[in-house]
């Protein structure tokens, strides 16, 4: 990426592009905690072409390359020879070119003096004509498209770029162009649908900022579709997955306000990290059901099972815990991964104290209707023998 804030300006008129792009860089310099505002737009610079004339050249016997060669010499220097010095231990390189003042400016230039066939000297600005024009400008293209970037950084206690975007955002949609077109901000990640009008996009950080966490969240829904399939597939219902399930969501009980007291911002790496917790946390859960169900099938009544269920196994909920806040640890300074050891830790701790409560009284919530009555089983059974 180009830089952490990235404005694109497209439109039909390069020359329109450029006006935009520098009221958007005006916007960019006004927000606070926008920094090193920046964009890709070249000023106009000077060019100076000494043309020969021939005529008055051949006049005084100076050809063009004798012209050619003086300013060579004048800017650029020209090895005349080596210095054999005693004292070094390679030869010194002598070089002939005029110092930094004399050749700075075009007067300077214009005054050297040329030797001539008769023995005499002449002035530079004798057998030439100067003429001033402009360098001609980049242009930058993007698929194809002529693209201005405008760019800036973010400085203070807002890091992410989303606040500043927030910030100018309203700013920017109030620009107009005097042709009348309107500024329409394409917040997205995609290109500019149409070229007929002036817009602009969002890149930069952002651009992958979306990437990221739209990615991983197609994966964490992903994630929880496999779940469900495999308990599924384990416990023969469809009702349980989901009270197994429930307690992912608690994890941000935890997450959240950790990050929060350790001044760290949701990143990638917290939100894999809460993706990767996921799959311990629904362990726990299935611990707590099974043993709820290994009761009843040994005769428990349902409020016995799910108050067993939380007593007995919240010993190896709490080790598993345990487990991954040490794992974690080790990475909960690094720079890059605190999010990742944040989400682990503080998501671990929360959904095991949390689920210990919450898992049986769901379970007990939803089976509470299908429990049998006591002597109701045997009763109907008796019904069917007569």
């Amino acid at each position: 990426m180009l830089q952490t804030l990235v404005a694109e300006v497209y439109g039909p008129d390069y020359k329109g592009q450029i006006e935009l792009g520098a009221q958007i860089k005006k916007v960019f310099q006004q927000t606070p905690g926008v920094v090193d505002v920046d964009w890709y737009v070249e000023d106009p610079q000077t060019k100076y072409d000494l043309k020969v004339d021939l005529d008055k050249a051949s006049l005084h016997g100076i050809s063009a390359a004798d012209v050619t060669r003086t300013l060579q010499v004048g800017l650029g220097g020209a090895d005349a020879g080596l210095l054999h010095d005693p004292q070094s231990r390679e030869d010194v390189p002598i070089e002939v070119r005029l110092s930094r003042p004399d050749r700075s400016g075009i007067q300077d230039l214009e005054n050297l003096r040329l030797p001539t066939p008769s023995g005499g000297q002449i002035a530079l600005q004798e057998v030439t004509n100067l003429q001033q024009t402009t360098i001609d400008t980049s242009v930058y293209r993007k698929n194809l498209q002529p693209v201005v970037y405008v760019t800036g950084d973010v400085a203070g206690g807002e890091e992410s770029p989303v606040y500043a975007i927030m910030k100018m955002s309203d700013a920017i949609d109030k620009i107009k162009l005097p042709d009348g077109y309107g500024v329409k901000q394409y917040k997205g990640t995609t290109m500019p649908e149409r070229t007929d009008r002036f817009s602009m996009k969002w890149d930069g950080e952002w651009h992958i900022t979306v990437e990221v966490f739209r990615d991983l969240g197609l994966a964490f829904a992903a994630v929880l579709v496999l779940i469900y399939v495999l308990v599924v597939g384990w416990f023969k219902s469809f009702k349980t997955p989901l009270v197994i399930m429930a307690p992912i969501p608690l994890t941000l009980v935890g997450i959240l306000p950790a990050h929060a007291m350790m001044g760290a911002f949701f990143t990638a790496t917290s939100m894999i990290g809460f993706i990767a917790g996921a799959g311990i946390i629904v362990r726990n859960s299935i611990i707590l059901v099974d043993f709820i169900e290994l009761r009843r099938s040994q005769g428990m009544p349902l409020e016995e099972a799910v108050v067993d269920a939380g007593a007995v196994r919240f010993r190896p909920m709490l080790l598993t815990a345990a487990a991954v806040v040490v794992g974690a640890s080790v990475i909960l300074f690094d720079p890059i991964f605190q999010g990742l050891a944040l989400s682990l830790m503080a998501g671990e701790v929360a959904s095991t104290v949390l689920s210990r409560m919450a898992v049986p009284v769901l379970y007990y919530m939803s089976e509470r209707r299908n429990q049998t009555k006591p002597g109701a089983e045997e009763s109907h059974l008796q019904e069917v023998q007569v």
